[in-house]
């Protein structure tokens, strides 16, 4: 298994700038319990053994990282069952196109025309 899940909250988690304490703390489940101790978070990051989240956990840590909770579960699945979700299907694609659908019309067009030639260079 690999280690997507492990990989996406360490990056984000150092994006935002948040240490384990500060990230355990934004992250609670309905009802106001702690989603995922600093403990958890820091073996996660360390690759030392853990249990896998509850979807309460992920969805918890994708409004404190401020990411689409579809690409929490989707690394969860990979890093801790193996399962694999096609691209144009992920969250992350889902969240791309959230994003581009926000852009004024020049700049998806712009941005359409960047993708385009950048496929033809594979």
């Amino acid at each position: 298994m690999g280690d997507e899940l492990r990989s996406l909250v360490g990056n984000r988690r150092r994006e935002v700038g948040l240490s384990y304490q500060s990230l355990a703390a934004a992250c609670q489940e309905p009802g106001g319990a702690a989603a995922v101790s600093s403990g958890w978070l820091h073996r996660l990051e360390t690759g030392a053994p853990i249990n896998a989240p509850s979807t309460d956990a992920l969805d918890a840590l994708a409004a404190a990282l401020r990411l689409e909770p579809a690409r929490l579960r989707e690394a969860a699945a990979a890093q801790f069952f193996g399962l694999c979700v096609d691209w144009e299907a992920s969250g992350e694609a889902a969240e791309l196109l959230r994003l581009v659908g926000a852009l004024p019309q020049h700049q998806q067009a712009a941005l359409i025309e960047l993708v385009r030639a950048m496929a033809k260079g594979c």
